[in-house]
């Protein structure tokens, strides 16, 4: 296997080495902008006197060997002088020459006499020979401003716009320091020599066009996670053992880290634990990063406590910093640092794979992460859990139930919680949403208690259990909606009058009713002698319902419309489509969703079913699966054993549902006034 090599170098240490830029790569393009963030970011390290080290973003290279490199080799007659050859040989930078070039330019802009630098040359693309910087410095350092123009227009390096940058760059540094008190540079010399650190990142045995590829053109950056494998993996952590132990070793590690990243990338894995939108390209970061931000109690024990913030900064490779401070302890066996780190992590995976294999532990974790802010990393979170978790499954699942019953304590009494007609509804300031994590909840106990139901059953086997999937649920969007709609005679614009008309044509029966059918085309297409909005949208209500079990009991039903038993939850597609549809026309469409089907009302008020993409007209729908089971049982009628009627949703379905509510999550508290 490879053994990419990782360490932290310091500005000062690549003094002597010789880098080379290849023509596949862009060229110096750094604006006046970035080449003063970072003369000013290290100028802010020196001036706050920190103690640790500042740090620069990874500095791919591959050791470039001449073609007579093995002859010369071999023609050398010490160890010193085949170990000066290798030296002196050169480096290809695959990634990080911008930083590499701006600080040899600043440097030698520092140095008094050009000596005792770095060296990089570029092969140009036009020529594809090689145009040394330090040769072109050398002549403008010393240069006028104002001389600037003449000097370029004399020279046929106008053709290569890498020595036009660094003339720019080169410009900028020295107005920076310009205004700097001149005694102050010797200091910033030393700190930026000594003080600033490269991620150094040796490729072995890759191809360096694949691996530029990858970082620059595809945007894939080095993870804090692939700089810490080849931490782990370095044959040097081995020294001690017998190099077919080292090779197992390796391997072993290398397996066990395919496996839990393989996992990881498993979205109904993943997004148990997570939010969508994680940008990262390798998952198993988060697992290092949660035992690099493990404070209160260490995973594993990092020298210097007290300066840890210090010594690894804040930016996008604080945990890579983290390990490597760990793995660089003087007065600590490497292999021992090694086995308990990699404990650790294979301890945390483990603890999450047990979470996700037991289906009561996967539904109360996966719900209590569920209302974390989606802004919020779930880090601090897990980290709580895991100190928690102690293998006592019982008692967990206690602690679990105590914070869902804190979590939804503010609608926990059904009737007052959501009770209508209060102050705030009449003003309508009435928020349904806040009720979404009890009927998720819902959702979510049913699912458990229904697979407790099947657990007694001893003819019953693990296949046959549901899970409730939260990789679905947190793909979309999720609106609290009335079940029976209360807005169709709200509806003032004539527009939105006739998209909830269109729509109540995906009720079969009404689309076959000739007489109701033909006064809905009448007022969409704004025929005269129409029917009014508030007539038309009368006949059909009476049309749909059964008088017997249509009244609400209440002299203000959109009051009573307004509670939690009119209310289920329906993915912001469905909801924007059918949220003001007649309930048998909700009905046909969330059942189509689960079927994976989609109904299109067409123009001409003719249904089309749709499957996914529909070629004839060149549309492309998106068709939803997952339907949570309360919604579906709500549209089946589930809750009601004495069902009257399947096209309208009464108030006895809704003290059906109501009563499931209380009995489901009677344990968490919820009560009913």
């Amino acid at each position: 296997m490879s053994d990419n090599k990782i360490e932290l170098k310091s500005v000062g240490e690549l003094l002597g080495m010789k880098f080379f830029i290849p023509s596949y790569q862009r060229g110096f393009r750094w604006t006046k902008l970035q080449v003063k963030d970072l003369l000013n970011d290290v100028k802010e390290f020196i001036d706050n006197n920190k103690t640790g080290f500042y740090s620069l973003q990874p500095l791919v290279v591959k050791k470039k060997w001449p073609d007579n490199a093995l002859a010369e080799i071999q023609g050398k007659v010490s160890v010193e002088e085949i170990e000066d050859y290798i030296n002196n040989c050169e480096w290809e930078v695959i990634d990080g020459q911008q930083r590499l070039t701006t600080i040899f330019i600043i440097l030698f802009f520092l140095n008094k006499d050009n000596n005792n630098l770095y060296d990089i040359e570029y092969q140009t693309r036009q020529y594809q020979n090689r145009q040394n910087i330090t040769e072109f410095l050398k002549k403008i350092k010393d240069s006028q401003r104002s001389e600037f123009k003449d000097f370029i227009n004399d020279r046929n390096d106008i053709d290569n716009i890498d020595f036009y940058h660094i003339y720019t760059t080169f410009q900028t540094i020295r107005e920076w320091f310009e205004k700097m008190e001149p005694d102050n540079w010797t200091k910033y010399k030393e700190q930026l020599l000594h003080n600033v650190k490269f991620i150094w990142y040796e490729s072995v045995g890759e191809d360096p066009i694949k691996v530029f590829t990858r970082l620059n053109i595809g945007k894939i950056k080095l993870t804090s996670s692939e700089l810490i494998k080849a931490l782990l993996l370095n044959r040097s952590n081995f020294n001690e053992e017998a190099l077919r132990h080292i090779q197992l070793r390796q391997q072993e590690i290398a397996s066990e880290w395919d496996h839990i990243e393989y996992t990881l990338q498993n979205d109904e894995f993943w997004l148990f634990l997570h939010h969508t939108g994680y940008q990262r390209p390798t998952r198993i970061d988060f697992i290092f990063d949660l035992i690099c931000d493990d404070e209160n109690e260490p995973l594993i024990g990092f020298p210097n406590k007290d300066k840890k913030d210090e010594t690894i900064g804040t930016d996008e490779y604080r945990t890579f910093r983290f390990f490597y401070e760990y793995f660089h302890q003087k007065d600590k066996n490497k292999n021992e640092l090694i086995n308990e780190c990699w404990k650790q992590v294979k301890r945390l995976f483990q603890t999450f794979q047990e979470w996700f294999n037991d289906l009561t532990l996967y539904h109360y974790i996966g719900y209590l992460i569920c209302l974390i802010n989606k802004e919020v990393n779930t880090i601090d979170y897990l980290k709580e859990l895991v100190q928690k978790w102690n293998g006592d499954k019982r008692q967990f699942i206690k602690l679990l139930k105590d914070k869902i019953s804190e979590k939804i304590e503010n609608c926990k009494n059904l009737d007052q919680q959501y009770k209508i007609g209060d102050e705030a509804f009449d003003k309508g300031k009435f928020n349904k949403r806040e009720c979404l994590p009890l009927l998720l909840l819902h959702n979510i106990q049913t699912v458990i208690v229904q697979n407790k139901e099947l657990e007694d059953k001893k003819e019953y086997g693990l296949p046959v259990f549901y899970k409730f999937p939260f990789h679905l649920y947190k793909k979309e969007k999720w609106d609290v909606e009335h079940i029976d709609s209360n807005t169709a005679n709200e509806l003032e614009n004539e527009k939105e009058q006739k998209e909830w008309l269109k729509y109540t044509l995906l009720d079969e029966d009404v689309a076959n009713k000739v007489d109701l059918r033909d006064n809905i085309k009448a007022f969409i297409n704004g025929e005269n002698g129409r029917l009014d909005f508030v007539t038309l949208s009368e006949e059909l209500q009476k049309f749909v319902s059964d008088p017997a079990s249509s009244d609400w009991g209440n002299s203000e039903p959109e009051k009573e419309k307004n509670k939690i038993w009119n209310y289920v939850l329906l993915d912001a597609g469905t909801n924007r489509g059918y949220g003001n549809a007649i309930f048998p026309a909700k009905r046909r469409s969330i059942i189509g969703k689960d079927q994976g089907k989609k109904y299109i009302v067409n123009d001409d008020l003719t249904v089309t079913t749709v499957t996914g993409e529909d070629k004839e007209n060149k549309r492309s729908h998106k068709l939803i699966a997952f339907v949570p089971p309360v919604t579906k049982n709500v549209f089946l009628k589930y809750y009601n054993t004495s069902i009257r009627n399947l096209k309208t949703w009464d108030r006895a379905d809704a003290e059906a549902y109501k009563k499931n509510i209380l009995e489901t999550l009677k344990e968490f508290g919820v009560i009913n006034n």
